[in-house]
């Protein structure tokens, strides 16, 4: 009896002591659990307190304004092979070309004055004296044509002497008078390169006459 007696009240104390110590370790557990939530909790904030300071530090002042770097354009720089004949284009702004003014000044005739009286076909040597008076040099592109009158055994078109701007020139002819008496002119135009007619005209003014034959007495 006394026997019984004990064992039940041992086992009983040794089944709180054992509920006591779940008890006890259930608490430690939620403890545990609830301290690291905790600890999580205060570092998350830390380090979000860190983090935000570093953008503010990062972001320019409300109000100053800050442009945004720009970064320079990388061309392309093509190469060539060192044995290769092939020539790097340049790339050049053009620059337009200035246009020259072509211009003739008639100055005086040299010989033949207007009016002369030649013989039928008589040679005549004819001289006139005129001016580059523009700002184009003249070339063997210019010409001079007959625009009127006889052409008395010369071509109807001929160079135009060579002439830079601003000088004097001398053109010469050897004419033929024609063989009919009368009055008679020739009138000459000088041309550019692109067959356009400019400056003043020259020509030359005859009279042919029969000669007069003396009387066989």
């Amino acid at each position: 009896m006394i026997y019984h007696y004990f064992n039940l009240h041992f086992r009983k104390s040794c089944d709180d002591y054992f509920y006591r110590l779940n008890e006890i370790r259930t608490i430690h557990h939620f403890a545990s659990i609830k301290f690291s939530i905790v600890l999580l909790l205060f570092l998350y904030t830390v380090a979000a307190s860190a983090c935000g300071n570093q953008n503010s530090e990062l972001e320019p002042t409300e109000g100053v304004y800050r442009p945004p770097t720009q970064i320079p354009a990388v061309l392309p720089i093509s190469t060539l092979d060192s044995g290769s004949d092939q020539n790097a284009d340049v790339i050049t702004q053009s620059t337009p070309t200035p246009v020259c003014v072509d211009g003739l000044l008639f100055l005086q005739d040299i010989t033949i004055p207007d009016g002369t009286v030649v013989e039928p076909k008589q040679e005549i040597d004819k001289r006139w004296e005129i001016r580059n008076s523009g700002n184009c040099n003249w070339d063997d592109s210019y010409t001079i044509n007959l625009i009127a009158g006889p052409g008395m055994g010369v071509p109807i078109q001929q160079v135009l002497p060579p002439a830079r701007s601003g000088t004097e020139v001398i053109i010469r002819m050897i004419l033929t008078a024609p063989d009919t008496p009368g009055n008679y002119r020739s009138v000459w135009q000088a041309y550019d390169q692109s067959g356009n007619p400019f400056g003043d005209t020259f020509y030359i003014d005859l009279i042919v006459e029969e000669a007069e034959t003396e009387p066989i007495g």
